[in-house]
């Protein structure tokens, strides 16, 4: 299987949810990479960036996919609870993500932006 989502040096490197090969860690490729870096490798690889920055998110509505943005946008947390809230809403968010370009992550629901 190839991979499609790429985290964000902004999210947990070591998550259960993302621990498959559909996911790859942007701290695998270079934790140094600037936004535009990694921009242009999704755009390259047709993988959907996940996020918690919204440079991402402004830069999608500016663009046409690929790459596509999952923005999460739960604020801060202790890690137990942004897993619960994940996890809960995770098979949702990956369900819209094929339809649309960016889905915004809320801790109580989730927006699909076409």
């Amino acid at each position: 299987m190839q991979k499609i989502f790429l985290i964000d040096v902004n999210l947990p490197r070591f998550f259960s949810l993302w621990n498959t090969v559909e996911y790859i860690h942007q701290y695998d490729l270079g934790d140094e990479w600037s936004d535009t870096e990694i921009w242009k490798f999704a755009e390259s690889e047709n993988l959907t960036i996940i996020t918690k920055d919204s440079d991402f998110s402004s830069r999608i509505l500016l663009h046409n996919p690929p790459p596509k943005v999952i923005h999460i946008k739960v604020g801060n947390m202790k890690m137990k609870q942004f897993h619960e809230i994940l996890n809960k809403l995770w098979p949702q968010v990956i369900e819209l993500n094929k339809d649309f370009k960016l889905i915004n992550v809320f801790s109580d629901r989730i927006e699909g932006v076409k």
